[in-house]
């Protein structure tokens, strides 16, 4: 980087973007093709797939037991205050991008690369995991002829790595890949059809399993545990709340998708109003099938012998339904080519956004003329997605999935806040932001009133002091009843004063007055929903293991590097800002001379 003073550096950092909302007639460079029903297709389509048909069994067998209906609830109520906050940002800033394009209007850039880098890993790693399995679900329909084949010819001895390459799974996602780049309104009638056959399939399993279920497979007492099964204490809950929460850190991975919604803004009709509504409908229907799949899947076989990478088929064929069995595996295998379509298409449309601001390669914003669409950029993204299911096993992927997700919804609830509290009066900037200041200004904020800008200092203090205190509290909750002792009596200690500093952060930001906006969706009950998102996500994101956290790092830390070395130097606004300066200058060489 260019030798640059704190203060300038910070001012590269910071900055934030601007465009016009007027385009030029002819000047669209993508097409505004997708109404309501495409856009909630899109979700359900991208949502309802291997959360439904591979991660129930995985997470009732040695995580929840038949609790994971009620770690599927945690993960959509935490999914719903992210979601209520993304149609705000949706209504706000209609632009192709999702969270990365909100953040960096309301935010600045480097906050806005960060996530967009997070959305770009955790939808290539998503959609990996999508690929993997659904070929893992062919595969069984067939006999394991892949599986055996490639074991015995072509093994992987590597710890992080799967036990053999999945090409069956690349040569999927190359496919999808090409589908999404012949153009979009192709893409979403395809995407239609395969969503319909996906909810005919899961009416299926939900019918049959409400009708063979037993509600003593909820019930099943520790004795009557098979030995050597992972059983836990047994009954509805053999895990305890530890259990739920933990699967519900990974039954997150389920809700996964209706972000992709977001991305579509410059594809949309009226994206002010649809995408809000598109996002709200496809949460309600997702969490009804979800719920419901885990209902049956459990009272129809005890959870302790749930087969873990395809639960639905092995049921039916140990309940000697065969005809059921291969019904559901073909329809499982299209519902997720649908949440393949739906996952990967978002991902040439955050790399398009990030590359037309200088962020990223320039060649990777190229609209193709005739498909209107991201050509390059999707076929990029189709390929890294692609090695990434033939190398990396199921689980691995679902792990690295999760957590790049609850950072960006943990983000976009953060930005909220920030524009909920923003100053949207011109006032002079030139203000003492000391802590004593600020305390002062809020104290007396109910007798005399803030001015806005003393209102943006204070919310700002208030939101990272909150922000903290949650990251503390839930550190030492996961961690508390790991430890005895003097030290358990500590984090008890730390756990009581961050709850304190919580609540009392947020009767502060209660009191203090909010933009005055008229926008087609708000969030309701701000700052109550925004913080609870914020507490849950990271209470989530301290359930997942140490690798996870680890191969997300590296992941990380390659984008930073891109940034530093390449999107700090080309950014577009960047450009901008340097041109308005260099005009001013040479202007005041003309007055000087």
């Amino acid at each position: 980087m260019r030798n640059l003073s704190t203060h300038t550096l910070y001012q590269t950092l910071c900055r934030k973007k601007t465009f016009n909302d007027e385009v030029e007639p002819g000047k669209e460079k993508l097409k505004r093709v997708l109404n309501i029903f495409d856009l909630t297709a899109l979700g359900i389509g991208s949502t309802l797939g291997c959360g439904v048909y591979v991660l129930a069994g995985t997470v009732a067998k040695s995580i929840a037991g038949p609790a994971v209906v009620l770690s599927f609830i945690v993960a959509a109520i935490v999914s719903s205050f992210s979601g209520v906050c993304y149609a705000e940002f949706a209504g706000r800033v209609p632009k192709a991008g999702s969270a990365y394009i909100y953040s960096y209007v309301t935010v600045g850039e480097f906050i806005a690369f960060f996530i967009g880098w997070t959305l770009f890993i955790e939808h290539t790693i998503g959609t990996a995991s999508v690929a993997k399995a659904m070929t893992n679900y062919l595969d069984a329909l067939l006999g394991d002829p892949q599986k055996i084949y490639f074991k015995k010819h072509l093994p992987m001895h590597v710890d992080f790595l799967g036990e053999y390459p999945d090409f069956a799974s690349f040569f999927f996602v190359i496919f999808i890949g090409l589908i999404v780049a012949w153009g979009v309104k192709k893409s979403s009638t395809l995407n239609k059809m395969f969503t319909l056959l996906n909810l005919l399939t899961l009416g299926t399993v939900v019918a049959s399993g409400f009708f063979l279920g037993k509600l003593s497979n909820w019930f099943i007492p520790k004795s009557e545990i098979p030995l050597g099964m992972d059983g836990g204490n047994g009954g509805f809950s053999p895990f305890g709340w530890n259990g739920i929460i933990a699967g519900a850190a990974r039954c997150f991975y389920g809700f996964i998708g209706f972000d992709s919604i977001a991305t579509t803004g410059e594809e949309t009709k009226d994206p002010k109003r649809t995408i809000p509504l598109a996002i709200i409908l496809s949460l309600f229907f997702v969490t009804l099938a979800y719920s419901s799949v885990a209902s049956v899947l459990t009272l129809m076989w005890p959870y302790y012998d749930q087969d873990p990478d395809a639960p639905l088929p092995v049921i039916y064929e140990n309940m000697g339904m065969p005809i059921i069995k291969y019904m559901v595996t073909c329809g499982a295998v299209f519902a997720l080519m649908t949440t393949l379509l739906g996952c990967l298409f978002p991902i040439p449309r955050i790399l398009y956004a990030m590359s037309s601001d200088g962020l990223l390669f320039k060649c990777l914003s190229t609209v193709n003329e005739k498909t209107k669409t991201p050509v390059l950029a999707t076929v990029f993204c189709g390929i890294g997605t692609g090695l990434l299911s033939c190398m990396f096993n199921l689980e691995q992927l679902v792990e690295m999935t999760s957590i790049g997700t609850l950072m960006s919804y943990l983000m976009v609830c953060v930005c909220i806040l920030i524009l909920r509290y923003k100053n949207n009066n011109t006032v002079n900037q030139n203000l003492d932001n000391s802590e004593v200041h600020i305390i002062y200004k809020w104290w007396s904020a109910s007798n005399t009133g803030l001015t806005s800008m003393g209102s943006q200092y204070v919310s700002r203090v208030l939101i990272i002091t909150y922000t903290f205190a949650a990251f503390v509290f839930c550190v030492c909750m996961t961690n508390v009843d790991y430890y005895e002792g003097p030290l358990q009596l500590l984090l008890t200690i730390v756990i009581g004063i961050s709850v304190s500093i919580m609540l009392i952060s947020l009767l502060m930001l209660c009191k203090l007055p909010q933009a005055i906006e008229n926008l087609s969706f708000k969030v309701p009950l701000v700052p109550l929903i925004p913080c609870l998102s914020i507490l849950l996500n990271l209470y989530l994101m301290m359930e997942l293991n140490t690798k996870t956290w680890m191969r997300f790092g590296i992941g990380i830390v390659v984008g930073l590097l891109i940034y530093a070395f390449y999107g700090v130097h080309n950014s577009l606004e960047g450009s901008k800002r340097r041109t308005i300066k260099d005009k001013e200058y040479k202007q005041e060489i003309k007055i000087s001379n």
